[in-house]
């Protein structure tokens, strides 16, 4: 079991980016702005529809990021804000898989690669992003999560703060894959961005348990903790595989 506080969290899916738009989402009352069109199988483009503010960098920076290294950047910036050293722990299951379709298709037309595209494709790019345009040279992590990716994620989250860090910086963020992909990804609802900040303390606790069952949960994990805790929910447990994750806040 690991104990820890979340100080601090933002989220970021489109049409739903203030906690006001969560706490409305958790309640039934709102949507996000693609769930629908994913429902009715009507997707839109890739980069198309409400893209996450990230006005803070400069135009000539804000350019290089792709739409899932700005949602990163979007929920992770303002959390690091006025601090010292911060590591980061970033975890995705498809990555860039968006920016590495487009390229596939770029070779199917047999048209040059752009280098730069393809070095901004690889998994850790938003980690290596994140710390050229904020100078962080603290450790950081770029994790290729499975369903429980996001309680891996806490792990070696808290795992930092117990080596001693006073924080440490929780970014979870998925993108609306290319349709071509549809049949095959169907565990991501809506694109997202989940952030949170770890700090030293006992608010939460996480323990694993070998589990029989494989009934996983409805949203990916992330979303779940997140509605949950708008809900006020002090106990729930994410099941994946043959791994319990048995959360519980303190009153």
């Amino acid at each position: 079991m690991i104990t820890f506080d979340i100080s601090q969290w933002r989220a970021w899916a489109p049409g739903l980016q203030t906690p006001a738009d969560w706490q409305a989402w958790a309640q039934g009352l709102q949507t996000p702005a693609d769930w629908q069109a994913w429902a009715q199988g009507s997707l839109r483009p890739q980069g198309d529809g409400p893209a996450p503010d990230v006005s803070f960098l400069p135009a000539l920076q804000r350019r290089r990021l792709s739409h899932l290294a700005r949602m990163a950047f979007a929920v992770g910036w303002p959390l690091a804000e006025g601090r010292g050293a911060l590591p980061l722990v970033f975890v995705s299951h498809h990555g860039e898989t968006p920016r590495t379709f487009s390229m596939l298709c770029d070779l199917a037309e047999q048209q040059p690669l752009s280098p730069t595209q393809f070095s901004l494709s690889v998994h850790n790019a938003v980690p290596g992003l994140w710390s050229i345009l904020r100078g962080e040279t603290s450790e950081m992590t770029a994790l290729a999560a499975a369903g429980d990716g996001f309680e891996q994620g806490v792990l070696e989250a808290a795992a930092l703060l117990a080596e001693g860090a006073p924080a440490a910086l929780l970014i979870v963020t998925e993108e609306l894959p290319a349709e071509a992909y549809r049949p095959w990804i169907d565990d991501v609802p809506f694109t997202y961005a989940v952030g949170l900040l770890l700090t030293p303390g006992t608010q939460w606790r996480l323990a694993a348990q070998p589990s029989s069952s494989a009934q996983p949960a409805e949203l990916p994990h992330a979303l779940s903790w997140l509605h949950a805790t708008l809900t006020g929910r002090d106990t729930f447990t994410h099941l994946w595989k043959r791994r319990a994750w048995n959360w519980q806040r303190q009153p």
